[in-house]
């Protein structure tokens, strides 16, 4: 496994955001993390990518724990999470934004805007994801110019530019139309296979998202697993239908 989580249990005060939650991603799966509102899903994640210290338990990624550690030090082993950095840097252009990452990826954050000028090897990683996304034709583009579903592209693209060997995805298509939901799933999947990373991890709420693309699905409810199984075994699952997936899936 590359990825495994035993126990995660986060408390805020009296709260407890997730209760014992384990579970483990080879390589070449791609799954999907579903649930309510308040189930622990961004919880989950941001304990996954380093954001935020578990209360109890561990994770260990390519059999290092990693528990707490920060997104920048994960991000150097080699698991990324999509940076969203055209909220951050709206007037960096979409090359600019990409080279941010692979300034990132090759450690030289110290010398971010000279590096961004005048560095064949930033350049050349920037350009070659760029076109990987489709976006090359709008690369000098500032990110706040774009439509939302190029931004959405330019946002998972980043994290891409990082090369990781497995990437987490937080709603990589919401508020965005159904066609552009798929081009970007698309998209994202072919790049995947070309830039050779292993596994992809995603929380989604658009159950045709989730349901199309997923080799496995993790149900969170009131922070725990409810189910972690194939699609088909999850539609068959009367329990997860109904807590966390809703009859409009159920009829499909």
């Amino acid at each position: 496994m590359i990825l495994k989580a035993e126990g995660l249990r986060k408390l805020y005060g009296g709260f407890c955001a997730l209760d014992g939650v384990s579970l483990a991603v080879g390589a070449g799966e791609f799954v999907s993390i579903i649930g309510p509102n308040g189930a622990g899903k961004s919880t989950l994640i941001n304990i996954l990518t380093g954001v935020t210290p578990p209360s109890a338990g561990t994770v260990r990624f390519k059999d290092r724990d990693v528990s707490g550690i920060g997104p920048v030090r994960l991000a150097r082993l080699g698991m990324a999470r999509s940076f969203q950095l055209v909220q951050i840097f709206p007037d960096l252009s979409v090359l600019e934004t990409l080279q941010a990452a692979v300034v990132a990826r090759l450690g030289r954050g110290t010398r971010l805007f000279a590096s961004l000028s005048g560095d064949r090897e930033v350049q050349e990683g920037a350009l070659e994801v760029a076109e990987l996304f489709g976006l090359g034709e709008k690369r000098h583009v500032p990110a706040r110019q774009l439509p939302q579903g190029d931004k959405k592209l330019l946002d998972v693209a980043s994290a891409f530019a990082l090369r990781p060997e497995i990437i987490l995805l937080d709603e990589p298509t919401s508020g965005v139309s159904t066609a552009d939901k798929t081009a970007i799933m698309e998209i994202m999947v072919a790049a995947a296979k070309r830039i050779g990373i292993q596994a992809i991890i995603q929380v989604e709420h658009d159950m045709d998202i989730v349901f199309g693309y997923s080799d496995r699905i993790v149900a969170l409810h009131q922070g725990r697993i409810l189910a972690d199984a194939t699609p088909a075994e999850i539609r068959a699952d009367q329990r997860v239908v109904d807590t966390v997936i809703g009859r409009r899936a159920r009829v499909r």
